[in-house]
């Protein structure tokens, strides 16, 4: 390093001053100097970077959700890459296809982000963790492969206008590894050069995972290296620790508490990396370890997701955060997390702070969608010291020294450290003369600068003075003329307020007298209308007081605020009692004229009188339709609510024709009297309404109360008929009239009510007893359906037929729901949707799944998967009409997917009997294969005689039941479930056959060949097209399935001499390093158990080469076979069911999974099956839910669901889902059943689509 005292003594001060010229030419030859000198970074950068893994978009959580204001660089993360170089995108509809930020894929979001912020690099990651990264050491083993991955990387680069590569090879596990991921690098490097082109590695932290790679030499190709600075801990602890620590706390016991991010720079600095080129990573979630308070404790346990919370989640509820100084890590203990730890807004800064002072680039985050929202409690922002502003991304070794130089210096500048960066390596001291002549002529030229720019001030200091002295005469000039102008202002105010100041004066006096003779009119116009009002009251000249009255209330209006006044507050007053007699009077008129039946003959007077009431208020008008409505209800509340026999149910139509009797009476006698608007109809509906609903109420009551006594439901259904038909009646009278509101009685403003349920609301509580009877019903209904036959007889069968009961079945629904949604759409109609759900079980189990049996014919087998189709999609029609005539808060809670699921379960389960009938046909065939002496065979020859047996039988019943599988979904299943038993009994049966040859095994091996050609062609077994092809995706699932023979057959074809040859070609097809199973090959050879130690000793010490290590302890293809004395079997149960567990079967025996084909991996973890054995599993599955309650096992069908049902049905007539001993059986059949048609409702959109078309069964 150099001291300051390099530069020398300054020179002399009498220079002369150098032209423009010399200017010039030094600021140009200093800039190509320094640009050719410094090739290590001469200005200290920072970096953020972010990762964005595509998945994220799933989540809603688009590009444009990132902080860009504070980003440098963005990692899309991944696309990946093919054993033979090849690089590719992940997935192609997030990242090209799908809509984000309003353009198409992730990947041009980014793009256009791009063209927003200037700064931003986005850089393509390659690879990530697991299986991602198993390509790796393939793609880079040759030359070819490398080509091949930096050509089409470069490709993704160019089409979607990205910055460059980040490679995340997780991780050279080899030297050789090591060295092909440098040379990969190199690679890269020149398809991507400097300084167009980024390139980037992500590694891991500590020497296990980088004692392979030569770091000093993968520096050299990278500009930045992402260090993965975190997941220290997790699962794999026995005690707590924090997972992305800066420092290693003081516990030497615990050698995961010695990881820490400082630990793992200094690991890279210790093997040559620059501290400029890296990144250190900051994990953006915490990690969870339940049962936990602190830090070296012990755990039960992790919550989260996979045992992680993303930080935007953290800290969880109800824990309290903590930030441990020492270590530079936050946490937080409590709420259902327990222990989390994570990184923070502190600790960031921590760590950002950190970097400065260790001369690190900068900080990235996994990942950037998992950051929260606000600046505050933000990592990205929090971590980045500039606050979103970042300098340049132009390369270092490119940025000239006059940058530096010309830049603004803080005060604390200190030019020693200056010096020292750009001196930071012994190569540059030889430069150390010409830089310091360049930095001395270039401070000479500032000096002088300096000068002249002085003297030419000088010599304009003494005009500039004797300005500013012009300027304040000229200020002090202008005040005072501003203050003349003030002055004059206020004088002429003054004067014009003494002119005006009498016509001021007259004009109040003016305004006064104009109020008190408007008073005084107004005075007398009120004096006189009240006399007048006086006398026409007495008179009843209502007409002439109404007019009158109006403009007498107007005119006391005006003189509420002289009430102070004894006169005008008599007069008010003598107002008031005149309207309080006029109220009176009114309705004394009216209760006169209806008590003595005048109304015809006083019929004008009324409604004059109506008129007044009508100027009078609200209140008059309420009062006098409160006093009709009571007066005319009066007999019918007498005659009806105090008469037990008028006021039965039985009588309830002559309630209705009562009150039909007295709007007839008031629309030809009394409407004239009342003003429309009033609408007393209407209001006198709603008084008998609520009279009328409050008096079924209290007898609905008194009816349950007496004894015991239930109600009569046809009596209960035919009421609430008859009140629906009487409250659509009224509001079909009242639909096109402005209502007035309930609440105020009358009031223009509201737009009305409805007599919706304004009677029948009463019978809502009792509508149970009407579910009740649907319930028993249906309850009548499957017995009887399950009597009668599937299909009628006098009907020919077609391949799309259903059985009719389940037609029926859906038809009594619909009338039930129609009838239901007019009586209750709230409660009541939820319970029917329940009902309606358990008889759609009931059906499933009692009816479909009681029919199917290993003797049904293939007509019947086909009438109930068309039937369990059918029942399948005709639930969720059911579901959503209920949901659209049900009360919105009851919405969620109808659900008959359940039941839908379980349908499918029985169509899946049919599917599966119909392949056993292929395998009954083909019992022979499999017969004459175990019959073969196979340890006899001399020579391979064409195929064996059992395969034309076993392939004209496939074919045969194929077609056969193809003609009838009109769905194509259906019939693809068909074809792949037999294609797998078909694959599974030909594994058993080779076990069956022992000892096999190394002949017996090659012609068996030929043999397979023959089969899968045949099985190809299944497809188009009844295409009536002679040139048809199989379709390619059922080609490729044939020779899955087939696959799975090769391995077994081609180890089987190895002599056991020499023996070497026989254990590794085990472990080259076996490929696993199990004994046991070895044992099994030597079994199935014939090899003597004498002679089998020997091998087998050989085989224990091969299976410990390193070179095996990766092998599995046990395989797939061999672990579930048991070979005993007696049959080969599967599992510990012998031919037995495997119900849902593992293993190759022979019929309906057959369990899920075992050795089951591929093309199911993303169905999830929930069903480990495989479709290989799926349909068969179904089987066994479905039938253990009766098994286990039922007694002994036995054919798929009638023969063990008619036991377990006769239980159900026999002790308690349990019904659906009693408590009969069959109970609990028929709940786990039907709970199998669910779950079954979950995974095949799931899977049969993968099977494809073929079925009889144009040429067969297309692809």
């Amino acid at each position: 390093m150099l001291s300051i005292s390099t530069f020398g003594p300054r020179p002399p001060a009498n220079r002369r001053l150098l032209s423009a010229e010399d200017h010039e030419r030094n600021a140009s030859r200093f800039n190509d100097f320094s640009n050719s000198l410094f090739s290590s970074p001469s200005v200290s950068m920072y970096f953020n970077g972010v990762y964005y893994p595509n998945w994220h978009i799933y989540k809603g959580r688009p590009p444009s959700s990132l902080k860009f204001d504070v980003i440098s660089h963005a990692f899309y993360a991944f696309a990946h890459v093919k054993e033979d170089g090849t690089v590719f995108l992940s997935d192609e509809w997030a990242d090209d296809q799908m809509e984000v930020d309003g353009v198409k894929g992730c990947l041009r979001a980014f793009a256009e982000l791009k063209k927003k912020y200037s700064v931003l690099r986005v850089v393509l990651s390659v690879g990530g963790g697991g299986a991602a990264s198993a390509p790796f050491p393939a793609a880079a083993s040759t030359n070819e492969t490398r080509e091949r991955f930096a050509q089409t990387s470069k490709e993704l680069v160019m089409n979607y206008g990205l910055d460059g590569i980040d490679i995340d090879w997780e991780h050279p596990s080899n030297s050789q590894q090591g060295a092909d991921y440098i040379r990969l690098l190199a690679t890269l490097r020149a398809y991507l050069p400097a300084p167009q082109y980024t390139l980037t590695s992500a590694v891991g932290c500590g020497e296990w995972c980088l004692q392979h790679i030569n770091l000093a030499q993968a520096a050299y190709y990278l500009d930045l290296i992402n260090v993965m600075t975190y997941d220290f801990s997790g699962p794999w602890v026995p005690s707590t620790e924090h997972h992305a620590q800066l420092w290693s706390p003081h516990r030497p016991h615990n050698q995961h508490c010695q990881l820490s991010c400082h630990s793992a720079i200094g690991y890279m600095t210790s093997r040559g990396v620059p501290t400029h080129k890296i990144l250190l990573g900051v994990p953006a979630y915490g990690r969870s370890f339940t049962g936990s308070r602190g830090v070296g404790h012990s755990y039960d346990g992790h919550a989260g997701e996979e045992g992680t919370f993303e930080y935007r989640d953290l800290p969880r509820p109800g824990a309290k955060e903590y930030v441990d100084d020492q270590t530079g890590a936050a946490f937080c203990v409590g709420g259902d997390g327990g222990f989390v730890t994570y990184d923070n807004a502190q600790t960031v800064r921590m760590k950002a702070e950190y970097v400065k002072q260790s001369r690190l680039a900068g900080l990235f985050y996994w990942t950037g969608t998992g950051d929260k929202e606000d600046n505050q409690s933000s990592l990205v922002w929090n971590g980045t010291p500039t606050q979103g502003k970042h300098q340049s991304h132009e390369p270092r070794s490119l940025r000239p020294l006059h940058i530096i130089v010309r830049q603004k210096l803080p005060a604390d500048y200190n030019p020693v450290d200056h010096l020292n960066q750009i001196f930071a390596h012994p190569s540059t001291l030889a430069s150390i003369h010409d830089t310091s002549q360049a930095l001395r002529n270039y401070e000479y030229d500032l000096d002088e600068d300096i000068a002249e720019v002085v003297g030419e001030q000088s010599v304009s200091d003494a005009e500039s003075v004797r300005n500013i002295q012009n300027a304040k005469q000229e200020l002090d000039e202008l005040f005072k003329r501003i203050e003349d102008v003030r002055d004059r202002a206020v004088r002429t105010e003054q004067a014009i307020t003494d002119m005006t100041a009498d016509i001021k004066r007259l004009d109040n006096t003016k305004r006064n007298l104009t109020l008190s003779m408007t008073a005084l009119k107004r005075l007398q116009m009120l004096t006189t209308a009240y006399e007048q009002l006086r006398g026409l009251s007495k008179t009843r000249q209502y007409r002439e007081c109404a007019q009158l009255l109006q403009a007498v209330i107007q005119l006391v209006a005006h003189f509420k605020s002289y009430r102070s006044i004894d006169q005008i507050a008599t007069l008010s007053r003598n107002v008031a009692d005149l309207q309080r007699e006029l109220l009176e009077q009114i309705c004394e008129d009216f209760e006169v004229t209806f008590a003595k039946s005048e109304v015809a003959q006083r019929r004008g007077m009324l409604a004059e009188g109506c008129m007044v009431m009508d100027a009078l208020g609200e209140h008059a008008r309420t009062r006098l339709v409160n006093w009709y409505c009571n007066t005319q209800l009066r007999e019918y509340r007498q005659v009806f609510r105090n008469n037990d026999e008028a006021g039965s149910l039985d009588n309830i139509s002559r309630r209705y024709s009562w009150f039909n009797r007295m709007l007839k009476t008031y629309d030809g006698e009394h409407a004239v009297l009342f003003p429309p608007h009033w609408r007393v109809n209407e209001m006198l509906a709603n008084a008998f309404c609520e009279g009328t609903r409050d008096d079924f109420k209290g007898l609905l009551q008194r009816t349950m109360r007496q004894k015991g006594q239930s109600l009569d439901v046809d009596l209960l259904l035919s009421c609430l008929q008859e009140t629906l038909d009487f409250e659509n009646g009224l509001e079909r009278k009242f639909s096109n009239e402005s209502r007035s509101s309930m609440d105020t009685i009358i009031s223009r403003e509201d737009s009305g009510m409805s007599f919706r349920q304004a009677i029948s609301e009463a019978f809502e509580p009792y509508m149970s007893l009407w579910v009740e009877s649907q319930d028993k019903q249906l309850a009548t209904l499957i017995p009887r359906y399950r009597q009668q036959p599937l299909g009628n007889a006098e009907d020919e069968f077609s391949p799309q037929s259903v059985i009719p009961s389940s037609t029926e079945l859906f038809h009594f629904y619909r009338t039930a729901l129609a009838q239901c949604a007019k009586l209750s759409t709230g409660t009541r109609l939820l319970e029917l949707s329940r009902t309606f759900s358990r008889y759609l079980d009931a059906y499933g189990q009692q009816v479909l799944f009681y029919f199917l049996g290993e003797k049904t014919s293939i007509e019947d087998m086909i009438l109930i998967l068309n039937t369990a189709d059918y029942c399948y999609s005709t639930c969720d029609q059911l579901e959503q009409k209920i949901k659209s005539k049900i009360d919105e808060e009851h919405k969620e809670k109808v659900d008959l997917q359940s039941q839908a699921d379980a349908f499918m379960g029985i169509a899946s389960a049919t599917v599966r009997a119909l392949v056993r009938k292929v395998e009954i046909d083909c019992e022979q065939g499999w017969r004459e294969m175990r019959n073969t002496p196979w340890s006899k065979l001399d020579s391979v020859g064409d195929q064996s005689s059992y395969v034309g047996e076993l392939l004209r039988h496939i074919k045969e019943r194929a077609a056969e039941i193809l003609r009838y599988l009109h769905k194509q979904q259906y019939a693809r299943a068909f074809c792949d479930n037999l294609v797998d038993s078909m694959v599974n009994t030909y594994i058993l049966s080779i076990f069956q056959c022992r000892p096999v040859s190394e002949v017996g095994a090659e012609q068996m091996l030929l043999d397979s060949y023959v089969l899968k050609k045949g099985f190809t062609e299944l497809s188009i077994i009844n295409s009536e097209d002679p040139g048809a092809q199989p379709p390619a995706a059922f080609v490729k699932r044939v020779n899955q399935s087939m696959a799975k023979l090769d391995p077994l057959l081609k180890t089987l074809q190895v002599r056991p001499s020499p023996p070497e040859a026989l254990v590794q070609a085990y472990l080259i097809h076996i490929a696993d390093r199990s004994d046991t199973n070895f044992r099994k090959i030597l079994d199935l050879k014939g090899i003597r158990k004498s002679e089998q130690a020997a091998l087998v000793d050989l085989f224990n010490a091969h299976r410990q080469s390193p070179s095996h290590a990766q092998l599995p302890l046990q395989g797939a293809l061999l672990t579930p076979m048991t070979l005993g004395s007696g049959t080969p079997s599967i599992g510990s149960s012998g031919s037995g069911s495997s119900s849902m567990g593992g293993g190759v079967g022979m019929g309906p025996l057959a369990g899920i999974g075992g050795l089951g084909g591929g093309g199911m991996q993303g169905v999830g973890s929930r069903f480990l099956v495989d479709p290989a054995t799926f349909a068969s599993g179904i089987m066994n599955a479905a039938r253990d839910g009766v098994d286990r309650f039922g007694g002994n096992s036995g054919p798929v069908g009638a023969g063990n669901v008619i036991p377990a049902m006769a239980a159900a049905e026999g002790q308690g007539q349990g019904g659906v889902g009693g408590e009969g001993a069959g109970g609990p059986a028929v709940a786990n059949l039907n709970e199998n059943l669910k779950n079954i048609g979950k995974f095949f409702r799931r899977d049969v959109g993968s099977f494809g689509r073929f079925g009889r078309t144009g040429t067969g069964l297309g692809d």
